[in-house]
């Protein structure tokens, strides 16, 4: 796949400035009709010496306006600056100031063209098209099924009911109440001791040693990830998944959770600025980069965590890299903040905890599953708000299982680490039973939320979130079933 374009319905989908304002413009004033479906686009016939000739309707010898996607093909010659051209694009290449490579079987398109279903009749002026509107019609499509959405979200919610993907759950020692959780959807323990295998040769690679290997062999996060990352069952395309979230725990467990294991309040937020730049690398600083390299290169979870990207880098997007970074250092921020109420001994009250740990769930190991499975939701549909919501629910779902059970860990820590069974306990003044039990309610809230959301977007036309949000409900179901079978976990409080 080349960067810059996601293959979908509509051909492959344009990104850019005019994309963003046109798909995230998706709200609808009350009673307005959705935007009407366009006709499908005329299909375009390869013409003479490899160029293409343009569908009714496409803009011929007439230019655009500044910024714009400018001089599309014709049948009397190539595009241009700025080319906006079907998939059967000709010879000619568009120069600077766009974004992407995509290829065509006619020749190669340049930076920045765009998609067919985006070129019609329906520009700006006479021949010209303004800032964006190559993107008009796909950005219609997507904002009307968006605002279809959103209308149905504003009338009466529907009863929660259990479906066939769904089930109740007894976990730990099965004397608290069960949790709503997805199915298992695939469980195969020779693909997941494969990835394991690979994960713990990388992790000697990267300075593990010892029982610290054998820990990592123990968490099992190649299991992890054969159980979350269902649409794909390339060992290589799991190991993506496997490594970060080794990472990320290792990272944890290390700096940020166990005292008996190193982990130290004071120290933590320098450790994780060290962490982000080892995952996303800071511009040549002439004789400071020697230092900073040796410090990187000092320290296995830094290393760990370089190496990991890396992969990432060689399998999906920039724009996933970046994802993963961001989410991952907004994940830190959460790291800090518990770091902070430790060290005073001034713990949270439950609300202020999960505003804090919504940010710190599983949402950032959830952000792999189009890279892993080999595809990519385009920016404007994974930054909608209903799709942020719905990686919200399914992170927070997952890590309150997370807290569910590790509450015999967490509050034996020397110095106890943040938890919402712990946290509810606090406020109310209640035994743990009780707090766990209200902690199981909010988890299934999260959880039929989440449903239901799923639900309504069903209606959004994009193969590559309808791929995503199942692998949103995959990751919950194997996510469960990793923690509530994994060693790690099984201590009674």
């Amino acid at each position: 796949m080349t960067a810059g374009t996601t293959p979908g319905p509509l051909g492959r989908i344009p990104r850019g400035p005019g994309v963003a304002a046109g798909l995230l413009s998706t709200d609808r004033a009350p009673g307005t009709p959705p935007a009407p479906t366009p006709p499908a686009p005329t299909p375009h016939e390869p013409g003479p010496s490899g160029t293409t000739t343009s569908a009714p309707g496409t803009t011929g010898s007439g230019t655009s306006g500044p910024g714009t996607s400018a001089l599309r093909t014709s049948p009397h010659g190539t595009a241009g600056l700025g080319t906006t051209a079907p998939d059967t694009i000709g010879s000619g290449t568009s120069g600077p100031g766009t974004s992407a490579l995509r290829t065509s079987p006619h020749g190669t398109a340049g930076l920045g063209t765009t998609a067919p279903d985006t070129i019609g009749s329906g520009t700006s002026g006479l021949g010209t098209s303004g800032f964006g509107t190559s993107a008009v019609r796909l950005a219609a499509r997507f904002a009307a099924a968006l605002g279809e959405v959103a209308d149905q979200a504003a009338g009466p919610a529907p009863t929660p009911t259990a479906s066939p993907g769904y089930v109740e759950r007894e976990w730990g020692d099965g004397t608290a109440s069960p949790v709503y959780v997805p199915v298992v959807e695939r469980v195969d323990d020779a693909l997941a001791d494969e990835v394991d295998d690979r994960l713990v040769r990388w992790g000697e690679r990267c300075g593990f040693q010892g029982e610290e290997l054998d820990q990592l062999r123990k968490a099992g996060f190649g299991r992890l990830a054969m159980l979350t990352h269902t649409d794909t069952d390339d060992p290589d395309q799991l190991l993506i998944a496997a490594r970060l979230n080794a990472a990320w725990w290792a990272a944890d467990d290390l700096y940020a959770d166990n005292t008996d294991m190193g982990a130290t309040p004071a120290e933590l937020p320098p450790r994780l600025a060290l962490a982000m730049a080892a995952m996303d690398p800071v511009a040549p600083t002439g004789e400071f980069d020697e230092p900073l390299e040796e410090a990187l290169r000092a320290e296995p979870v830094l290393r760990a965590l370089r190496s990991a990207v890396e992969h990432l880098e060689r399998a999906g997007t920039p724009a996933q890299v970046q994802r993963i970074c961001y989410s991952t250092f907004t994940m830190f921020v959460s790291w800090t903040t518990y770091a902070a109420w430790r060290h005073s001994g001034e713990y949270p009250p439950a609300w202020k905890y999960l505003a804090t740990r919504q940010h710190d769930t599983f949402a950032t190991s959830m952000t792999l599953v189009d890279p892993v499975g080999g595809y990519e939701v385009p920016a404007n549909l994974y930054y909608d708000p209903r799709v942020r919501r719905a990686l919200t629910q399914a992170g927070t779902a997952s890590v309150l299982v997370n807290d569910l059970l590790s509450v015999a860990k967490d509050a034996a820590d020397a110095k106890p680490v943040c938890n919402m069974v712990l946290q509810i306990a606090a406020d109310r003044g209640c035994s743990i039973e009780e707090a766990t039990e209200a902690t199981v309610a909010l988890h299934n809230k999260f959880v039929h939320d989440f449903e239901e959301l799923h639900a309504s977007l069903s209606a959004v036309p994009s193969p590559e979130l309808q791929r995503f949000l199942r692998g949103l409900r995959a990751w919950m179901g194997g996510g469960f079933e990793w923690h509530n079978t994994n060693p790690r976990y099984r201590t009674k409080f």
